[in-house]
């Protein structure tokens, strides 16, 4: 999954894309890369980012998508916390909504995921209208993110979400600190075990700087990004979402043949 993010305050990227048409080239440029998926937000979550209204995202994220409609028939995916946004989204071309908060940011948002009837990415982390890391408790990380999942996904599903639509995302770096990222990833089977697809997220995040102080620019992570996104991939990740395309399909296209019978 190849993000693009149409946001002026992303902690990676943001305002690298400034219209349309950089970000469909952009979009378009990470398929020639290797994406399979490609992932639109139109707001920020990193800390300390200013929520934006749903008519904001829209205008930044639909014109995207129909655009990347035009040119690409692969999936979309809407990065958003917002049900308007994902109906605007979706009405454009996307076919799968990413949910920061799970679908608890707004009272409808589980209701509107079974009427749109998408692929759904659940995520553990963010509370409902918060944009700030929460405080992370002192238990076991995983079992207490895979318990939270479990019941997201129940709550999905007895509201009419198919069970076959939806997918986890542990939440890398929303509420945890760099160690419990670190403990979430080693043990990321557990989340597989809960029996859907797992999305996979930590490119570029702060946990590979506190690993490496010398990373503390986002754009100097991508040895820790590649790091991550196998060792997730090792341990039953489905989808990785990242930034650097390229690299990331080559780390697993060498992991994939060092472990094949063709060696």
């Amino acid at each position: 999954m190849g993000i693009v993010n149409v946001t002026p305050d992303s902690f990676s990227d943001g305002g690298r894309l400034g219209s349309v048409e950089a970000a469909v080239a952009h979009g378009l440029q990470l398929v020639a890369e290797g994406a399979d998926i490609l992932d639109i937000g139109g707001e920020s979550t990193r800390p300390g980012a200013s929520p934006v209204t749903a008519e904001q995202e829209i205008a930044r994220t639909v014109p995207v998508i129909a655009g990347l409609r035009a040119r690409w028939d692969g999936p979309i995916s809407i990065d958003t916390m917002k049900p308007e946004v994902a109906r605007a989204a979706v009405a454009a071309g996307a076919t799968i909504w990413n949910d920061v908060s799970g679908l608890a940011f707004a009272p409808d948002s589980v209701a509107v995921a079974a009427e749109l009837d998408c692929e759904v990415v659940l995520m553990h982390g963010l509370r409902p209208g918060d944009f700030a890391h929460v405080d992370p408790t002192d238990g076991d990380v995983v079992a207490e993110v895979a318990a939270d999942l479990a019941t997201r996904a129940d709550r999905a599903m007895a509201a009419g979400v198919a069970r076959e639509r939806l997918w986890l995302d542990p939440g890398i770096g929303f509420g945890k600190t760099p160690a419990q990222g670190l403990q979430l990833t080693a043990a990321l089977e557990r989340i597989a075990a809960l029996g859907f697809p797992v999305l996979y997220g930590a490119s570029r995040k702060r946990l590979i700087a506190a690993v490496d102080p010398a990373a503390s620019d986002a754009r100097d992570r991508l040895g820790g990004s590649l790091a991550l996104a196998l060792a997730a991939a090792a341990r039953g990740a489905a989808v990785l979402r990242v930034h650097d395309v390229r690299e990331t399909v080559q780390a697993l296209r060498v992991q994939a043949a060092l472990y094949s019978d063709d060696v």
